[in-house]
């Protein structure tokens, strides 16, 4: 019985997975659509520190980059509750939180977040390939409605060559 148990568990498991990889757009091609794909983090062309902080903010919150340039993120929890920095679409972030409301305990690790205990620093490294918005969140349950979300603004590169 334990045997059944433990396959039953292994299967609901299994498909909670898979749906929080769609979710987050972790789709069978990896992240390289709207926004960017996992970077090199030799590639880095420089460091963004980020705090995550129990007042449910990122500092910072707006984040500038050009297109095309990898970016070190070294996100901080200053805090006493678990917190992570997730990047995606404003819609992949909203269809990831509700799977993470449902699976408080889930625990998953995409190339594109870093989830940190109290106390705690990691690092995501990000190329942003295309110009526009992408979104960042914490979507641990209460925290993404607590307003715990930031933009990256990718600004399409200045070409000095066409200008007259």
């Amino acid at each position: 019985m334990n045997k059944s148990i433990c396959i039953a568990t292994l299967a609901v498991l299994t498909t909670l997975a898979s749906t929080a990889a769609l979710a987050a757009g972790n789709h069978a091609g990896g992240h390289d659509d709207a926004i960017g794909k996992p970077g090199i983090a030799s590639k880095a062309t420089r460091t963004v520190n980020v705090d995550m902080t129990d007042g449910m903010r990122f500092n910072p919150s707006s984040i500038d980059v050009k297109q095309g340039e990898t970016v070190r993120f070294v996100v901080t929890n200053s805090g006493k509750l678990r917190h992570e920095l997730v990047l995606g679409t404003e819609k992949e972030l909203r269809e990831h939180y509700e799977v993470m409301k449902k699976n408080p305990e889930m625990e998953h690790a995409d190339p594109n977040m870093v989830t940190l205990a109290a106390g705690k620093t990691g690092e995501v490294v990000w190329q942003f390939t295309k110009p526009g918005k992408v979104d960042f969140a914490c979507l641990q349950p209460g925290h993404y409605d607590a307003g715990m979300k930031g933009a990256v603004n990718v600004a399409r590169p200045t070409d000095r060559s066409t200008r007259n």
